[in-house]
């Protein structure tokens, strides 16, 4: 029986009090017995946590009491064991490490779709104007291994630092096309779309709230395979639920 609520979540925010913050985040979480990881950053926060439902919507709520994240709105997912071994909280220098300072959504987001007009796009095969669609994976080669949507374009990086530079060998590629950035959740994606439209990609757009959130908010449809997790489920399917071998890897 699936008792364990898991809950992902990012909100690019100025947080020039990550160091303070972390130490209250940690107090609260630990308080509440939840495990998982939460990485803080100057631009904002990242965090992926497991635990009773009751327990960790108390944290989200205590969270959302701070402006900066009152409009926070997780990701959830369930288990039926707890998918994290510990509680850590970090502060690092991105909360997705690009290593391209310029990029900085908490001062203008690119255009997102949603998941449903994605569904509908690839359904019919071209956008609202006729452009063909692509979807274009932002994530490292293992994880799109584990699943990816249909045709989707995907340049083999190891580290997230990679994407862009293989955007800009591909640049011409994409010109006459609707790109659609995704990844997990929609951290990598929500980057890479703001870098594509700086370096003159007109038509990109960001699946908001990444594969997760398609698959919550649609039948899976275009999607082969599971979608990987950083934590012991290893992937979910379309249904949310743990597919294939457990293992263990830090979010």
């Amino acid at each position: 029986m699936n008792t364990v609520l898991n809950i992902s979540s990012y909100k690019f925010v100025p947080l020039p009090d990550a160091a303070a913050l972390r130490e209250v985040l940690l107090a609260r979480a630990q308080a509440l017995q939840l495990k998982g990881t939460i990485l803080l950053a100057e631009e904002g926060i990242n965090l992926f946590l497991a635990g009773p439902a009751d327990d960790v919507r108390s944290f989200v709520s205590q969270l959302q009491q701070d402006p900066r994240f009152a409009d926070i709105a997780p990701k959830e997912s369930w288990s039926d064991t707890q998918p994290f071994k510990k509680m850590l909280v970090k502060v690092k220098g991105e909360i997705i490490r690009m290593n391209h300072p310029t990029i900085k959504p908490a001062e203008g987001r690119a255009p997102s779709v949603a998941p449903a007009t994605v569904k509908r796009w690839l359904d019919q095969g071209h956008d609202d104007h006729g452009r063909p669609v692509v979807t274009l994976d932002t994530r490292n080669d293992f994880e799109v291994d584990e699943g990816t949507f249909d045709g989707a374009i995907d340049w083999r990086i190891t580290k997230f630092t990679e994407f862009p530079d293989a955007f800009r060998a591909h640049l011409d590629e994409l010109k006459d096309k609707t790109v659609v950035s995704f990844c997990t959740g929609g951290i990598r994606c929500e980057k890479a779309a703001i870098l594509m439209r700086e370096e003159g990609l007109e038509h990109v757009y960001q699946l908001e709230g990444g594969i997760l959130k398609y698959f919550e908010e649609t039948d899976g449809s275009h999607y082969k395979g599971g979608c990987f997790v950083f934590d012991e489920r290893r992937a979910l399917g379309a249904d949310l639920q743990a597919t294939g071998l457990q293992h263990s890897s830090e979010a």
